[in-house]
């Protein structure tokens, strides 16, 4: 057996798997989560009791590794993470081939998933796709002519941070109207928990969003993006009109990227694409308006669903190896 170990530093789990080489089901797996207050020394002493668990007596041949931040996939160095503290400047992949003396391969989540999706997943067979995650922000990651681009400093792909409304609100980086301002879900939840906190005195049946605080029993705190999405398929107008907005502007992000890149297909992962039929049909609908008619392109649902980062492990630890490439 070949072994290929897959780890995953989200920014409230951590996650790791065992496969062999050509098969399409872990050997084995485990999953925690990040505690409250973590910090990058907690989430290597838990990932290491996660490793030695899965490998028991064996050893990997390569280890891939997908991290929920900024990473100079060259270096394998950790810029920073941006739920965690103590990532700064983080030599990950040294630190692995360190201690278990084999190759390691380390990028971003988004650029991750991309691989993921493109060698196991809703990309397989097309030379060019864009992956989209939408959950707690808004990221991206490229497969262009069959290979991950990640642009001349690493940062390709940030779509989350396109403007598409400059008069909109102001988004974490500064910039107002992002997509990730309008689209991500701890926003979605910020948009609809100031509406009624501004205005307690709405009336009009199901639009003053009496089914959004059904949901949380009147505290406002406990809305989350997927909440909304719930409110909205149970008829709540304020989700609903929500939910459009963060649609739209991630169609209008697709629609522009189409323009800029001609990409064969969009691929879209996360919590908040499983907002339901009338989320998919906006974003299908905006995206066709804004890119050029004569645009070819399909926008599609991710198929590894929260493994694609961990599947994307296997397919970095493949490419960064080269007697592994035609595996």
């Amino acid at each position: 057996m070949t072994l290929i170990l897959a780890l995953d530093f989200g920014g409230t789990k951590l996650a790791a798997a065992l496969v062999n080489i050509g098969s399409r089901k872990w050997l084995r797996y485990e999953r925690r989560l990040s505690p409250v207050g973590a910090d990058a020394s907690t989430d290597l002493e838990i990932m290491r009791s996660l490793i030695y668990s899965l490998l028991q007596d064996t050893k990997p041949a390569a280890i891939g590794v997908s991290f929920g931040g900024p990473v100079d996939a060259f270096t394998g160095m950790v810029r920073l993470s941006h739920h965690v503290a103590g990532w700064e400047n983080i030599p990950l992949k040294g630190l692995l081939e360190d201690e278990f003396g084999v190759p390691v391969g380390v990028d971003n989540d988004a650029n991750v998933a991309a691989l993921g999706e493109h060698r196991f997943g809703a990309g397989q067979g097309y030379d060019s796709l864009f992956y989209i995650t939408v959950s707690t922000g808004v990221g991206g990651g490229w497969i262009l002519n069959g290979q991950p681009w990640r642009g001349a400093g690493g940062m390709a792909g940030e779509i989350g941070h396109m403007v598409v409304d400059p008069a909109g609100p102001v988004c974490l980086c500064g910039k107002r109207g992002c997509v990730e301002r309008l689209a991500s879900g701890p926003y979605m939840a910020q948009n609809v928990r100031e509406i009624l906190e501004n205005k307690p005195q709405r009336r009009g049946g199901l639009r003053d969003g009496e089914v959004l605080r059904g949901l949380v029993g009147d505290d406002l705190k406990l809305l989350t993006g997927q909440l909304v999405s719930e409110a909205a398929a149970a008829g709540d107008d304020l989700a609903k009109e929500i939910l459009h907005k963060a649609a739209w502007a991630l169609g209008v992000g697709i629609g522009n990227v189409a323009n800029l890149m001609n990409p064969q297909r969009f691929v879209l992962g996360g919590g908040v694409t499983k907002a339901g039929a009338d989320f998919w049909q906006v974003v299908q609908q905006v995206a066709r308006e804004t890119a050029l008619p004569e645009i070819d392109f399909e926008i599609v649902p991710a198929v590894l669903g929260d493994d694609a980062p961990l599947w994307g492990g296997v397919a970095i630890a493949l490419i960064t190896n080269p007697e592994f490439v035609n595996e």
